[in-house]
């Protein structure tokens, strides 16, 4: 809160005594007695020296009190912005709306409520804090505050929305409520009376993307800034070696004013249909990314073209395919030995009769691993005796010899329709045009399996088109041309739409409610409130129903569902989703997360009490005539000199450090700073509580302006919107690194994507490290000097506890007494890389305290501690360099590792 509270305000009651004092001074030089002397002509002309007022001077009494009622108001404990400690003395209910707007300052968040309970637990309080992204319990489930504390880690944000439908059926007679909103306008705000706490950050969001026009089309939503801002959206999905890399990317830029911005991106068919989802770039929030499905992933159809195939458009087999397909697929042509190294998702051969024994296996084998051969009957297949007596493997039926035409021996009267598609075909519900007809064609050979593979029949029942599967893949075939000369279908509407539903261009943006009905979805991926992907594990699967309208909740988060022959992306935001603020009942008390620092007044208070009590000393020696030139000087000097160091003007820290310092690189995200230097402050104050390092406190450095000498160890924490640094910059890191420094690389992630894998922070730290001169890195060994160079270490934890930390590489391993030591030339290694989150972990506030939590209960406490001695030996290893690695330690470490 905003303000000035006393720690002992009944202090305060002294300044009644003022006016006492006022009359008390006043009297004090009694007035002077007149008596009649008449010796006083003798002393006619001469000087006093020294000389005394009748009265004391108001100015001088109004010092006095004021120097006065400094004391008493300085020791009454006046404290600026104090720390709001709750209003009531009954439980607290903390409501948390956790969802994936929350997540952007999750940690503050988490923090606030950690305040909260902390101080309910000093006053011995009940609490209990409730998730409104799960189900509400019947009864509120009270604790003791600081039971709450170590269930509060546990509290994460969800992909989805808050419900609100129950909170009035809570009973909070007599609690305190404490509502810790996400900022968004939604429904149910006014469920119950509260005191609120909102983030003053900003909330933006990505809608779902379109195809439209050969173009991605991407939607960005915002909430709460106004200024004209530009953001990256990146394309995110599988590289060449299977892990997840950046495709592409696309900047919005978002008008002053303005709460949507649309951008267009590019991207060739390989690499689209790779997009597994789109992601705004330094953003950790389920809204900021959106998946993908079949929607979006256009199919690359593969034409096998001849060289007669172009002699004239309008008799050409595959004129009437391309001009079918071109809008909705991506199109490629050449000969076999083109198109198969390509890996296209469907390949289409008109009026091909016979393959070459290598060119059938190789089609064999790519039909086999998934592919779908979509082949058109012609002259040539009716001429040539494929798969008459025995079925081709690449023919889904037997054929007849010649064909049926009108007017022919096997032949009708007049051209034939077309016959309603059967419920087991996959053209069922498409219309049939009567314009629609077929005047020649090739007919298959009665068979067994004749009918469960014809998907398409004429009116006299003539199969059409035929399917068969072909180990993962299928092979289709039109009984007629692909051009105009047998049947008029080419020409129609329903060619295009036959070809849709055969999966050879890309599926309709949504599926229909008829599509949906009586189907089973089971989810693959599913994404948690920070926007990152996760394996559904063994979630049940939901019904079909469930997805035409579909609002993300727990028992339907957001996520990559699969079906019936395609996969449905469910997202945080839909395509007509807009971001408002929050709207509180009148007179609702709203305050942010942020707060300004406690600062205690009172050292303030004396040292202006001192500096007026002083001046007052000077004012009556110069009443009284006894102040001689040069000692108001003097006494101004000693006054100065005597100031507490609080009421001292700050004064920035020295250019060049005293003792050892440690720093951190400036990344420019103020949140990410305030952290490294929290992390660092508490690293030194236990490396003075354990070792003989005294640091000074922590700094940041600017990798441009700032001079590196001076600090063994630079912290630096890798964000994804971070700038690269300039030539000059990197040729100074360069500089630091030759000399002895260390460089800790903190991707923060986790690990999520493997060191050199392309998640966004690997990425992002391949491109800030690649100027650097960087020697070989290998995952630390068990064996390495850091792993004893002050505590004896297995795991190198920080708020996170990935297993792999890397350095450099050493080229050299001796045995001594069965250990092995490696040989570094006495030098320590210049880089360190790990995605842990040291800082986190070691951060403490102004007070000492834990500022972040880490795990659960006693465990995360454990984590904390063993990330404190992995930062004490990290420490010690840059200063005394592989120290330990001497060979008269071996005795000492093998006795303390045998024990």
């Amino acid at each position: 809160m905003t303000g000035i509270a006393f720690t002992a305000p009944l202090l305060l009651i002294g300044l009644i005594l003022l006016p006492v004092l006022w009359w008390l001074l006043r009297a004090v030089p009694p007035a002077p007695v007149r008596r009649r002397f008449p010796g006083i002509v003798l002393l006619l002309g001469l000087r006093d020296d020294e000389s005394q007022t009748a009265t004391t001077p108001w100015w001088l009494l109004a010092l006095r009190m004021l120097a006065l009622a400094a004391v008493i108001v300085g020791f009454a404990g006046p404290i600026l912005n104090p720390r709001a400690a709750g209003t009531g003395g009954g439980p607290l209910l903390v409501l948390m709306d956790a969802s994936w707007a929350s997540a952007r300052d999750w940690p503050a968040r988490v923090a606030k409520v950690d305040e909260m309970l902390r101080d309910a637990a000093r006053a011995g309080r009940l609490a209990a804090v409730l998730p409104l992204t799960e189900p509400l319990p019947e009864e509120i489930p009270w604790q003791s505050a600081a039971a709450w504390v170590e269930r509060l880690p546990s509290v994460e944000p969800r992909a989805w929305a808050p419900d609100y439908a129950r909170l009035a059926d809570l009973d909070t007679d007599g609690a305190e409520v404490v509502w810790v909103s996400d900022g968004l306008a939604r429904e149910g705000r006014d469920a119950l009376p509260a005191r609120v706490i909102e983030s003053g950050r900003f909330v933006i969001g990505l809608r779902p993307a379109r195809y439209e026009d050969g173009m991605i089309a991407l939607e960005a939503v915002r909430m709460g800034d106004g200024t004209a801002r530009s953001v990256d959206i990146r394309a995110i999905g599988p590289g060449p070696n299977g892990a997840l890399t950046q495709l592409g990317v696309a900047t919005a830029a978002f008008e002053a004013g303005a709460a949507e911005a649309e951008v267009e991106l590019s991207l060739p068919p390989e690499l689209r249909n790779r997009v597994a989802r789109f992601e705004i770039a330094g953003e950790r929030s389920a809204g900021a990314v959106t998946l993908t499905d079949d929607s979006l992933a256009r199919r690359e159809v593969a034409l096998l073209t001849r060289a007669e195939d172009e002699a004239q458009d309008l008799l050409s087999p595959l004129y009437y395919l391309r001009n079918a397909l071109d809008p909705t697929a991506d199109l490629i042509e050449g000969d076999l030995q083109t198109l198969l190294p390509a890996d296209p998702d469907v390949l289409v051969m008109a009026d091909v009769a016979r393959l070459s024994p290598t060119e059938s296996a190789q089609v064999t084998e790519w039909v086999e691993d998934g592919g779908l051969l979509l082949r058109f009957a012609g002259p040539r297949l009716a001429a040539s005796d494929l798969s008459r007596d025995v079925e081709d493997p690449l023919m889904p039926v037997r054929l007849r010899s010649g064909g049926r035409t009108v007017g022919g021996a096997l032949s009708w009267g007049e051209p034939k329709s077309l016959r309603p598609f059967d419920e087991a075909s996959p053209f069922v519900g498409l219309q049939t045009p009567e314009e629609v007809t077929v005047s020649s064609q090739i007919v298959a050979q009665p068979d067994p399996t004749l009918a469960d593979r014809t998907i398409a029949a004429l009116a006299d029942g003539t199969p059409l088109v035929t399917r068969k599967v072909l180990g993962e893949g299928q092979v289709v075939l039109f009984h007629v041309t692909a051009n105009a000369e047998w049947s008029t279908l080419p020409l129609s509407g329903l060619f295009v739409q036959m070809l849709e539903r055969l999966a050879v261009s890309t599926r309709p943006p949504a599926l229909s409610p008829e599509d949906l009905e009586g189907t089973t979805w089971v989810p693959r991926t599913v994404l948690d409130g920070f926007g990152t992907a996760r394996d559904a594990g063994g979630m049940a699967g939901v019904a079909g129903e469930d997805l035409v309208d579909p609002v993300p909740s727990p028992a339907l988060p957001p996520g990559v569902y699969e079906g019936p022959g395609a996969s449905l992306a469910l997202n945080v935001l839909d395509a007509e989703t807009v971001l408002g603020p929050a709207v509180w009942p009148a007179g609702t008390a709203v305050e942010g997360l942020d707060r300004a620092a406690e600062t205690p007044l009172m050292p303030w208070l004396l040292a202006l009490a001192m500096g007026l009590l002083t001046l007052d000393v000077l004012a009556s020696l110069w009443l009284g005539g006894r102040l001689r030139r040069g000692m108001s000087a003097a006494l101004l000097v000693v006054l100065a000199a005597g100031l507490p160091q609080g009421a001292r003007a700050q004064e920035d820290n020295p250019a060049v450090p005293g003792e050892v310092t440690l720093a951190y690189v400036e990344t420019g995200d103020a949140r990410i700073d305030e952290v490294s230097e929290a992390g660092l402050r508490g690293l030194s104050t236990v490396l003075a509580q354990r070792t003989s390092v005294e640091p000074d406190a922590p700094r940041g450095v600017n990798l441009e302006t700032d001079e590196l000498a001076f600090y063994p160890l630079l912290y630096w924490p890798v964000t994804e919107a971070q700038p690269l640094p300039s030539a000059e910059a990197y040729a100074r890191l360069n500089r630091y690194l030759r000399g002895g420094g260390m460089i800790v690389f903190d991707t923060r992630d986790a690990d999520l994507g493997g060191f050199g894998s392309s998640s966004p922070a690997s990425a992002r730290l391949r491109d800030l490290a690649a100027p650097l001169d960087v020697p070989p890195l290998e995952p630390m060994p068990p064996d390495h000097v850091m792993t004893r160079t002050f505590y004896l270490l297995q795991d190198y934890p920080g708020r996170h506890n990935s297993p792999e930390v890397w350095v450099e590489a050493s080229p050299d391993v001796e045995q001594v007494e069965g250990m092995p030591f490696r040989n570094l030339n006495d030098g320590v290694t210049p880089v360190v890389i790990g995605a842990n989150d040291w800082a986190a972990a070691w951060a403490v506030d102004d007070r000492g305290r834990a500022l972040l939590p880490v795990g659960r209960g006693y465990a995360g406490e454990q984590q904390r501690e063993i990330a404190y001695r992995f930062g004490v030996n990290l420490v010690m290893h840059v200063l005394s360099g592989n120290y330990k690695s001497d060979q008269v330690h071996v005795p000492a470490l093998l006795d303390r590792l045998g024990n």
